[in-house]
């Protein structure tokens, strides 16, 4: 009896001194939403005004060729949480990973058996109610009390933020357009209502945890859902740029033409958004609200890095920033996600902090799904089997190391995904249809070279690449029928 009670004093002696002891990194965790990389430090076109994201890339690594893991919000956040692909979980459009496969030990959970203190908000996840994982946070913050006896819910336009007058605001929906009236909004708010925005919110939120103290190291995950629409925020943001001078991206008018015939059936019905925002005369200002919501972001994002500089974990803490996918804005049709091209894959991603090189560029193919098994490197977290990204840890300290490579894009059904790599991006639809460009020739992606004989092998290559096998789509469930609210907790249960 005395020697377990010595030995438990023991092996708590022990944890309170690794504890007190443990430099490993904090890491501070930034996501945003349909953030395309019309961001400064891409230099792209058109182009955001960024400079807290762009300051970011000047103290770190900054992944010029970084692709998602999911073609929208819930298939890449499941892949980045459990660190598997939908070909694995069967996460391809909205199921609930933490159903299906309990067993999956997800990264918040990994940090926090790993001895971190583990802090979240905002969408990380998913942001209908249920969605939010809860394993494994010390404290997982939501704005009101009515989100946590709801089901976490993350929608940040709920009844009590601003909105503009009158709602919906923007011409496109005025118009008359059915369905969902907050796809295509965009409206300037009035600027002393920016710290009543629900994103503003949860940045102060994660402001106030860097201005704590803490024994132990942390993860402080904020996910912000701007820009992602309703394109609504404050009116200095909209100031940013002249309307006068909005730059398109490239369009090309036949560009439907050689894709495969499912596929262009679909984004022929699609592209009726881009010809009403084109007899609206109303591209530039669609495109303005949205630059205006990257730079309202971006705003964010700086008040977590100057809170951060200011703190005493500046010189030990992980940065990384990432979006979840890309946004098309009329190219190949397109305004929205959900494709397997450049415009939706394409995302910022951006690290800096210990053991990462500073004002690097790295055009490697990288993906977001790389971030868990760099993160079990880089913080000595606990060894997790079947992780299917690659550590860029070695990357990080030496960005002249990195070697191109193939990474997997899944699409919304078992049997479709991209391909891609620095120099190709092959498209393999269910159905058998496919697509092929060079990415280096054409980086618009207007001319599909699936059919030439000559690229057969390339093709092939690719092909191959893929997985051998796909996992049936996960258990489909609805909130209504299937989400059991539990007090301030909730479970799904399949009735």
């Amino acid at each position: 009896m005395v020697n377990r009670f010595l030995l438990t004093l023991l092996v708590l002696h022990s944890w309170t001194f690794l504890c007190a002891n443990d430099d490993r990194p904090n890491v501070v965790f930034i996501a945003v939403d349909d953030m395309n990389d019309w961001i400064g430090c891409l230099e792209t076109t058109p182009r955001a005004l960024t400079p807290n994201i762009d300051r970011l890339a000047a103290q770190g690594v900054n992944f010029t060729n970084a692709h998602t893991a999911g073609v929208y919000c819930a298939p890449s956040r499941a892949a980045i949480f459990t660190g598997r692909h939908a070909t694995t979980t069967g996460c391809y459009q909205t199921s609930i990973y933490f159903y299906d496969h309990p067993d999956i030990r997800p990264l918040q959970v990994s940090f926090n058996e790993g001895g971190y203190k583990t802090m979240g908000a905002g969408k990380l996840f998913h942001h209908p109610a249920g969605a939010v994982d809860l394993r494994g946070w010390d404290e997982f913050y939501v704005r009101n009390q009515i989100q946590r006896e709801t089901g976490y819910p993350m929608d940040s336009w709920s009844g009590e933020v601003p909105f503009p007058d009158p709602v919906p605001n923007s011409i496109y929906n005025r118009t008359g357009e059915p369905a969902n009236a907050a796809f295509m909004e965009w409206a300037a708010l009035p600027n002393d209502k920016e710290e009543e925005m629900a994103d503003t919110i949860r940045a102060n939120w994660a402001v106030s945890k860097l201005q704590e103290t803490h024994e132990r190291p942390f993860f402080l995950a904020v996910g912000f859902y701007a820009p992602h629409f309703p394109n609504y925020c404050p009116e200095k943001y909209f100031d940013l740029y002249d309307p006068a001078k909005i730059e398109f991206p490239p369009y090309k008018a036949d560009d439907l033409d050689d894709l495969p015939e499912k596929i262009r059936k679909i984004k022929t019905n699609r592209s009726r958004i881009h010809k009403k925002l084109e007899s609206l005369n109303a591209i530039d200002d669609a495109i303005h609200g949205y630059l205006a919501c990257i730079s309202y972001a971006d705003a964010l994002i700086g008040r977590v890095l100057n809170a951060l500089d200011a703190s005493p974990y500046a010189e030990n803490t992980i940065v990384v920033l990432w979006s979840d996918h890309g946004y098309h804005h009329g190219e190949k049709g397109d305004w929205g996600k959900h494709t397997l091209w450049e415009r939706t894959s394409s995302v910022p991603f951006i690290w800096s902090g210990p053991n990462v090189a500073r004002g690097e560029k790295v055009d490697t193919t990288v993906s977001l799904i790389d971030m868990y098994p760099t993160f079990v490197d880089l913080c000595n977290l606990p060894e997790v089997e079947g992780l299917e990204g690659k550590s860029i840890a070695k990357t990080l300290i030496d960005p002249g190391s990195a070697k191109d490579r193939n990474v997997l894009l899944p699409w919304m059904e078992p049997g479709a995904y991209a391909i891609i790599n620095r120099d190709w991006r092959y498209i393999h639809y269910a159905d058998g249809g496919e697509e092929l460009y060079d990415v280096q020739k054409d980086p618009n992606e207007w001319y599909n070279l699936a059919g030439n004989p000559e690229l057969s092998g390339i093709k092939s290559r690719l092909r191959n690449a893929a997985p051998k096998t796909f996992a049936k789509p996960g258990t489909k469930l609805n909130a209504r029928r299937n989400l059991i609210l539990e007090g301030e907790s909730f479970r799904w249960e399949e009735n």
